[in-house]
């Protein structure tokens, strides 16, 4: 089967629509994931986590008994595809996959030959296929990284056989997770927590529709489908300031019913998230109109 395109950095995952991946029954499969980025509002954070860490860990585990098969880089270096070798294997977090079916990526002269035959984690989420960067270090990746090789260890798990475990910097020699993949374990959970934060407040505050002319400027408007976020509102323009983040960009703010995640509560203003201390009015423009423009200058 032919492996998904490569993951642009601000994506969660390589060739993997959103709401669909894992197809595994068992509790930490994907429907784990999908639940917890549709919990909205903030009295589910906390289950939301929790159940993303869950999903997390089982998939960097699922389809691998503690007694699985342990090979060495030296041996791992046999399945390349090649005539006389006896298979074609590739390792991803030290995870062993059989990739004979994808032989035609895979194998001498595919694309992806480079990965066979080797634990080439760190090119998954970089796209470097030389030499220095087919190697299985992912030390100074982003979250955004860490999130492709996730999603590559789930298209794997889904479409090849797993074999086992290479010994070496994520299994040691008993098959025993090592400390460094606990800790990409860990940085993997943190980035799902991002994503999950990210996705809540685009839904909470989706971007505006712009355009600029050089002889009007640049226009901000709402609608009921601005940022790709279909909703029963559209909103205000407002700017948002995110700790940590450069630049302010242009949201929509709901201006009416009650504040974000207390849709039950009787005590507000009725003026929906435009209280929020996080946003900014634009000078100039009224500050209930669905549209605001500012003129070049």
């Amino acid at each position: 089967m032919a492996p998904p395109p490569r993951c642009r950095k601000a994506r969660l995952g390589p060739g993997r629509p959103a709401g669909r991946g894992w197809a595994c029954t068992l509790p930490c499969g994907e429907g784990t994931v999908a639940r917890a980025l549709r919990c909205r509002g903030a009295m589910w954070r906390g289950a939301a986590a929790a159940l993303l860490g869950l999903a997390a860990a089982c998939l960097l585990r699922r389809g691998f008994e503690p007694r699985a098969r342990l090979l060495s880089a030296a041996e791992l270096r046999r399945y390349r595809g090649a005539p006389g070798e006896p298979g074609l294997y590739l390792a991803l977090l030290g995870r062993v996959f059989d990739v004979e079916r994808g032989r035609k990526h895979y194998g001498p002269g595919g694309a992806y030959s480079g990965f066979a035959g080797r634990d080439a984690t760190r090119a998954f989420a970089s796209g470097d296929f030389s030499p220095a960067g087919l190697v299985d270090s992912v030390s100074g990746l982003s979250p955004a990284e860490l999130l492709s090789i996730h999603s590559w260890l789930s298209f794997y798990s889904d479409n090849y056989e797993p074999v086992g475990k290479l010994v070496g910097r994520f299994y040691d020699e008993n098959g025993a997770p090592t400390a460094a993949l606990r800790e990409v374990e860990a940085a993997i959970e943190e980035a799902l927590k991002l994503q999950a934060e990210s996705d809540e407040q685009q839904q909470q505050f989706p971007p505006c529709n712009s355009e600029w002319s050089s002889a009007k400027g640049t226009r901000f408007w709402c609608s009921r489908e601005s940022g790709g976020v279909p909703r029963g509102w559209a909103g205000v323009p407002r700017r948002l300031h995110r700790p940590g983040s450069q630049g302010t960009p242009c949201v929509c703010v709901r201006s009416s019913g009650p504040p974000w995640g207390q849709p039950g509560s009787s005590q507000h203003r009725d003026r929906g998230d435009l209280d929020d201390p996080r946003l900014q009015q634009y000078e100039g423009c009224h500050p209930l109109a669905e549209q605001c423009l500012l003129p070049t200058g």
